[in-house]
């Protein structure tokens, strides 16, 4: 089994920052990307960003691009999504996510909810206008 405990969400005004953090632990061998989701009320699921463990090639959804990072610390299992230039619409509950390497490899996509095998309790960011 693997634990995701996500930290970092809260209150910011529009045009603020905020870094969250994701650190994996337990059975993590095998690990072949992280991930972070995340989901506003009324409104779908959405890719947010994503790295591989090995390369760090990383991808974004495309209403974060050059507005948020994702990035990862191997030596502390964990990964982190700096998000600056927050708006309103960012306003959502953020999960992490971990995906080994046959589930990743068989969605095809890292950008996809079916890539991901474990996921973390979410954590909630607001942004003010």
């Amino acid at each position: 089994q693997v634990q995701l405990v996500e930290s970092g969400g809260g209150l910011v005004q529009a045009g603020g920052s905020l870094r969250l953090s994701c650190a994996a632990s337990g059975r993590t061998s095998g690990l072949y990307a992280m991930g972070w989701f995340r989901q506003a009320p009324g409104k779908e699921r959405e890719s947010v960003a994503a790295i591989t463990w090995t390369d760090g090639n990383t991808d974004y959804g495309d209403s974060v691009k050059g507005r948020f990072t994702i990035s990862l610390d191997k030596t502390k299992n964990t990964v982190y999504l700096q998000m600056n230039t927050l708006k309103p619409e960012d306003t959502a509950v953020y999960y992490c996510t971990l995906a080994l390497a046959w589930t990743a490899q068989r969605a095809g996509s890292l950008m996809t909810a079916d890539a991901y095998d474990y996921w973390g309790q979410g954590t909630q960011v607001t942004v003010s206008s």
